[in-house]
């Protein structure tokens, strides 16, 4: 596992091919590597962490919701649900 400062309160998190965007302390986006997909929570969280998805995406619209679930496992337990 790799852990990268990206910004203030942005934190990137390598996980094996999947790197995992963390908004302050809560995983908030995906990027997994072996599938070529995106994929953002879609629980609502504050303006600021909105931006920090965005950012991290560069705005792409071609990402896909997730439960927040999915996000807290992937980092509870190194793999997705």
């Amino acid at each position: 596992m790799k852990v990268k400062t990206i910004g203030s309160n942005q934190t990137q998190v390598t996980i094996g091919l999947v790197e995992v965007l963390v908004s302050y302390q809560t995983p908030v986006a995906v990027y997994d590597h072996s599938n070529h997909k995106a994929y953002r929570t879609e629980k609502k969280w504050s303006k600021t962490t909105t931006r920090h998805i965005n950012a991290w995406f560069d705005n792409n619209k071609d990402v896909k919701e997730l439960p927040q679930e999915y996000f807290d496992n992937l980092m509870e337990n190194g793999r997705a649900l």
